[in-house]
């Protein structure tokens, strides 16, 4: 997975918009192309002038548009399968989808009752963002419910991330000194709790040490 995840970022940088279209697009169709990390890594790219602006618009916003359009063009397709493979699709290849036979009747019902805001709160959850076209089309959601729910989850999850790659880009001294502090109070706190606990720990042997024998305690009598 880490290989697959260093090739798709690989994409993005050697050829730049184009390669990030094509991840955000195979990504929305099954692939486990790591969406997550590459919008944020993209957007740090912009930061960088690895990727470049496009006549007054930042980069960083160029990186959330295609990232969005790509995300709603690999969608769409999987929708369309959905919609025209349906039951032999999911008979077929629905094992490579984590999509079965039996659970087509419980799609249908789930998506007339709840399909329209779950088709955008899907595009929050990973793994799950990768295949999430696919039941709305199996259960024939209209396409203009479709587009609009997919379209707006998508463009908030790839402007966000592109924006705080972009952020993180050109703040990365600050933000690697930032770590560089918090890492040491990490450490000294890890140090007191140990302290801590050795001296609690020899308080309580002490409490527990065996008292002496009464006839030792007692001053002896004078003749």
């Amino acid at each position: 997975m880490e290989h697959l995840s260093s090739f798709f970022h690989a994409l993005v940088i050697h050829f730049g918009y184009a390669g990030l279209f094509v991840v955000m697009f195979l990504g929305n169709i099954g692939m486990p192309t790591g969406t997550e990390i590459v919008m944020p890594s993209a957007g740090a790219l912009a930061a960088t002038g690895h990727l470049p602006n496009v006549g007054p618009l930042p980069a960083w916003t160029i990186v959330g548009a295609v990232g969005t359009l790509g995300e709603v063009c690999g969608g769409l397709l999987l929708y369309y399968i959905g919609w025209y493979g349906g039951l032999p699709f999911v008979q077929r290849y629905g094992k490579y989808v984590h999509f079965r036979e039996h659970e087509l009747e419980r799609v249908h019902a789930f998506y007339e009752k709840h399909g329209r805001p779950m088709v955008f709160w899907c595009r929050f959850i990973p793994f799950v963002r990768g295949v999430a076209a696919l039941p709305p089309g199996i259960s024939r959601m209209p396409k203009r419910y479709f587009l609009t729910y997919t379209a707006l989850g998508s463009a908030i999850f790839c402007f966000g991330l592109a924006g705080l790659g972009d952020e993180a880009g050109h703040n990365v001294d600050a933000i690697t000194a930032y770590v560089h502090d918090f890492a040491l109070a990490i450490v000294g706190g890890v140090v007191l709790v140990i302290v801590a606990a050795i001296v609690v720990w020899r308080i309580r042997r002490a409490n527990r040490a065996p008292a002496p024998p009464a006839a030792q305690r007692q001053t002896p009598n004078s003749p």
